[in-house]
């Protein structure tokens, strides 16, 4: 695949992942109890042999450039080709911050023009899977295809989430709809496209320059009928994380006996960032089920179909159940994390109970990003001792004792910093 340029568009801003996303892009948000989630792209080129990457970043991109550095995990630290970060940046040429996903392509035209490549891999930074795209390359060339498109199938009542695709019996793509209400097909498109280099800069040139902004509602319709466009399946494990539901439930699919997801295949190993930690610490009244636990972590609770990550202390008579703990939080003796999502460095204070009751009240801040009983803590913050925070809640980052007026917080509540998060205790870049 030395022929070949893949670009990871890694720029989004994502409101619908909340606090989880306030200080870091969404291809940065940490996954699976040690990776981020943009891993799995970086991972699948490195497995597929494509050693060319560029990665587009816009917002909060200062732990995703540090995550990715210059691409060693991923085999990416190359004289010849490699990684490189392309970020926004104003010049006689580039008119304005990326716009979308096919504008962040087109003000980057004058890279793509001078690699030496004959296709183009368009890819998005922020879904989990793992997939051979060198298959899906070979297939664009056995059919002498000029633009490939990935797609999977999803649940007809998904469909409204996603550009829906239509194939013929040659898996030609004869239709394709951003979000339809309903639809003939379920054929998702993933995001993933293949490009001839030629084709991708004349379509760039013409409708880029018309104000097309995203490869789904502007580019993709466009080239259907006028250039050879085809279908390439999927099969295996994919998920969009964008909400929080999809998010806490694609970590819940890690745990099962027998996940879709297979984090243990060697053949298709998913590489991130190395830090040397001692092995998980097992305490005599720690209880364990059902969960993923990362090195560093210590464990002298209960720990219940949960994802936990590097550094988490689960003291003495804490309960955390079906929740996602980030790195280097602290879940105080005898507190209760009850369907949760606890950022890093967090603290929960010692009886509090997090997740409590079964009032399902949705945020009244974000109604439509927590509405699904998962309560939210951002980095940083500190729960009270004793304090009782309900369902779909929302702890924002660096929130202190003092920002909570009482210690009951009712379901669909959201308590934020009164103080500016650059008056509180910074972590390192790299824990970000």
């Amino acid at each position: 695949m030395e022929r070949v340029l893949a670009m990871i568009l890694a720029g989004g801003a994502s409101e619908r992942l909340s606090v989880l996303a306030e200080e870091r892009a969404k291809p940065a948000v940490p996954f699976g109890g040690k990776y981020r989630i943009i891993d799995f792209t970086l991972s699948n080129c490195a497995n597929s042999g494509i050693h060319n990457v560029a990665v587009l970043t816009q917002f909060n991109p200062r732990s995703l450039t540090q995550h990715i550095g210059v691409g060693r995990p991923w085999d990416l630290d190359r004289t010849s080709g490699g990684v490189v970060i392309l970020q926004p940046f104003l010049s006689r040429s580039a008119r304005d911050w990326y716009k979308g996903t096919a504008d962040a392509v087109y003000q980057n035209l004058d890279f793509v023009e001078r690699q030496k490549v004959d296709e183009v891999l368009i890819l998005a930074g922020d879904h989990v899977y793992l997939m051979r795209y060198d298959h899906m390359i070979h297939a664009h060339r056995l059919r002498d295809a000029e633009v490939t498109i990935a797609v999977t199938e999803v649940s007809p009542s998904e469909v409204s989430r996603f550009g829906i695709v239509v194939l013929d019996h040659n898996e030609r793509v004869v239709a394709f709809t951003e979000k339809p209400k309903e639809s003939v097909s379920n054929l998702a498109s993933m995001g993933v496209y293949v490009f001839d280099k030629e084709i991708l800069i004349r379509c760039l040139e013409e409708y880029g320059e018309k104000g097309g902004r995203d490869f789904g509602s502007d580019i993709i319709p466009e080239v259907i009928g006028k250039f050879k466009v085809y279908g390439y399946r999927f099969r295996g494990y994919w998920r969009d994380v964008g909400t929080v539901e999809a998010y806490w439930r694609a970590n819940m699919d890690l745990i099962v006996d027998l996940p879709e997801l297979n984090l243990y295949d060697v053949s298709a190993q998913v590489r991130t960032v190395h830090h040397g930690r001692p092995p998980v610490k097992v305490g005599p009244k720690a209880d364990i089920s059902r969960s993923l636990i990362a090195n560093g972590a210590i464990i002298n609770g209960r720990v219940e179909n949960s994802v936990i990550f590097p550094d988490v202390f689960v003291q003495e008579d804490a309960i955390v159940r079906e929740s996602i703990i980030f790195e280097g939080s602290t879940v105080a003796k005898g507190a209760i994390v009850d369907r949760c999502i606890i950022d890093k460095q967090v603290w929960v204070g010692p009886g509090s109970y997090l997740g409590f009751g079964d009032d399902m009240t949705p945020n009244k801040d974000e109604p439509k990003n927590l509405n699904c009983g998962i309560t939210l803590v951002g980095k940083g913050a500190r729960i009270p001792a004793d304090a009782r925070i309900g369902r779909n809640c929302k702890i924002g980052c660096w929130v202190r004792d003092s920002d909570f007026a009482s210690k009951f917080v009712t379901s669909g509540e959201s308590i934020s910093s009164r103080a500016s998060k650059r008056h509180s205790v910074k972590m390192p870049l790299e824990e970000q």
